[in-house]
Parts: C-alpha cells; sequence; structure tokens
C-alpha cells in the first residue's frame, strides 16, 4: 500500500510535467519520525492519555505533519503552481498512506503477530 501511495506521488509529477507535488512527500517521511524517536517505535504513544513532554511533543509533530500533508497540496494548488488533477491524486496519495498507517497500527496491536 505504502508502494502505491509513492507511485501515485509520482504518477501527480508525471503527469502534469511538474516536480512540485514531491513536497508532501517529504512530508510522509516526517509522519513516522516523532514515533521511531519518541514513541519507541510503537504507535501506542499516540492513542494514550498519559505521558509527559516528549510524548505530548511527539503527538504535535505527528499531527503538525499530518496536516501539513494535506495543506501542502492546497496551498500548491491557491499558487497555481500544480494543476487541479494533481492535487487530487495527491489527496488519493495520503488516503492511501493513512490507510497503510492505520494498519499497520491494527497489526501492532493485535498479539497474535
Amino acid at each position: 500500500m505504502f508502494s502505491s501511495s509513492i507511485l501515485l506521488q509520482i504518477l501527480a509529477c508525471a503527469i502534469y510535467n511538474n516536480w512540485w507535488p514531491m513536497l508532501s512527500a517529504l512530508m510522509y517521511v516526517l509522519v513516522p519520525m516523532p514515533c521511531l524517536f519518541f514513541g519507541g517505535g510503537s504507535t501506542q504513544f499516540l492513542i494514550s492519555r498519559d505521558g509527559g513532554g516528549w510524548m505530548d511533543a511527539a503527538k504535535f509533530l505527528t499531527g503538525a505533519s499530518a496536516v501539513g500533508s494535506i495543506a501542502i497540496p492546497i496551498i500548491l494548488r491557491h499558487a497555481d503552481l500544480i494543476q487541479t488533477g494533481a492535487m487530487f491524486i495527491e489527496f488519493v496519495s495520503f488516503f492511501i498512506f493513512v490507510c497503510t498507517v492505520l494498519c499497520f497500527h491494527r497489526a501492532s496491536l493485535d498479539d497474535e503477530w
């Protein structure tokens, strides 16, 4: 699923002959970083209410990078740097990426895996 999300990123750039949409691919790299650095590689901290300063910072950075993944194509379209079709391809790519993260989170919660 992640590979198809990246493929859509590349297609959004190649079809419209414009490489500006790859800026949102940078956010795809930044989304899991707080989980890796502050959460110990687990997604459990995202749904827990307890924590401290580092856990709260990780939740904030995860949310900010997720919102940035949606905001970057909108801003680029508003500035007329990308076409509307490329923006919608970016949104589909983000949706597939979110589904991938949710599947990973669900699989990491199961003890049978």
